[in-house]
């Protein structure tokens, strides 16, 4: 299941530097989360109305139920850190409704669609952020390693129940993929 992580990014100089990169990191992670839970709360909003989503549905509620178990994680360790999160988290509640909603009301497969693309940035994004912390920060690193082999396990999941098969899906998931990259550069900052 797991997945090699690529090797380590070079800090920032500076007094306060490793400290600030760290609290982007988990600020970052923490809307990540936010936005993961929402993404499947609007996947199901639409989907409970189909007659043939059942299996689906069941699936959605599980990965939504564990991004509530890390977002309630890193709600901890920002208090913990003390690490303000991000000031668009309702931005990244609405915008990740949206997109859970959107996908879902052009089919189950797009709803995995959805699922497989922001699986893969977040999955790449976390294997990073353990190369780069790994050896400074070894408990939080083993819990971001848990987390990730949780995404690639929603990731997997999501093609096998189709992804692939969505309407338009190298056009959808180049779409989603570079919003999620987009989405990770901002909440860093704000």
């Amino acid at each position: 299941m797991s997945r090699p992580i690529p090797t380590a990014v070079p800090g920032r100089p500076g007094l306060g530097a490793a400290k600030a990169r760290l609290d982007a990191m988990l600020r970052v992670d923490h809307a990540g989360e936010l936005a993961a839970g929402a993404i499947y709360r609007g996947q199901r909003a639409v989907l409970r109305a189909s007659r043939t989503a059942g299996r689906s549905l069941a699936q959605i509620a599980d990965q939504e139920a564990q991004e509530d178990a890390h977002l309630a994680r890193f709600d901890a360790i920002l208090v913990e850190r003390r690490v303000r999160p991000s000031a668009l988290a309702p931005l990244w509640r609405a915008a990740g409704f949206g997109l859970g909603a959107a996908t879902a009301l052009i089919g189950e497969t797009a709803a995995h669609a959805c699922t497989e693309a922001v699986e893969s940035v977040i999955e790449a994004h976390y294997a990073g952020q353990i190369a780069e912390i790994g050896a400074a920060e070894p408990a939080l690193a083993a819990e971001l390693s848990q987390f990730r082999d949780e995404e690639i396990a929603h990731l997997d999941a999501a093609v096998a129940e189709g992804a692939h098969r969505a309407p338009a899906y190298p056009l959808l998931s180049a779409v989603i993929r570079a919003g999620c990259r987009a989405a990770i550069r901002i909440a860093e900052r704000v």
